[in-house]
């Protein structure tokens, strides 16, 4: 196998984006599992992994993901949102709205507040 070069790792990263779009979130995964091995400090290839994993249905690696990148990102909305989402596919809803409170908290995006529950009529 040929040396992985910090460009191949830009390559791979970009390419997991397009595997991703396309639906192939196992393959994206495959991907980023190299770049975050030489990585590992790279929150923006974890937060792609996360999502490849929890599009893939593995819902628990997309929980370490989600949760290691607010450990460096506590104010990271998307990662609360998604985190959330994790959550309310694994039937654990308490855990989902607080998440999803603190993602609508950071960002008053219009669909982080309907998940939140928060009355946007005001």
């Amino acid at each position: 196998m040929p040396e992985r070069t910090p460009e191949t790792h830009v390559i791979d990263f970009r390419a997991a984006e397009r595997l991703l779009a396309a639906r192939d979130p196992r393959g994206a995964v495959k991907l980023l599992d190299s770049v975050i091995a030489a990585h590992p400090e790279n929150t923006a290839a974890r937060l792609l992994r996360a999502r490849a994993f929890f599009a893939a249905a593995q819902l628990r690696p997309a929980e370490l993901e989600f949760e290691l990148v607010l450990e460096r990102e506590p104010d990271n909305a998307f990662a609360h949102f998604a985190l959330a989402r994790t959550f309310e596919r694994s039937g654990r809803s308490e855990q989902a709205v607080r998440h999803f409170r603190l993602a609508a908290a950071l960002d008053p995006n219009p669909e982080y507040l309907r998940a939140a529950r928060f009355d946007t009529s005001a």
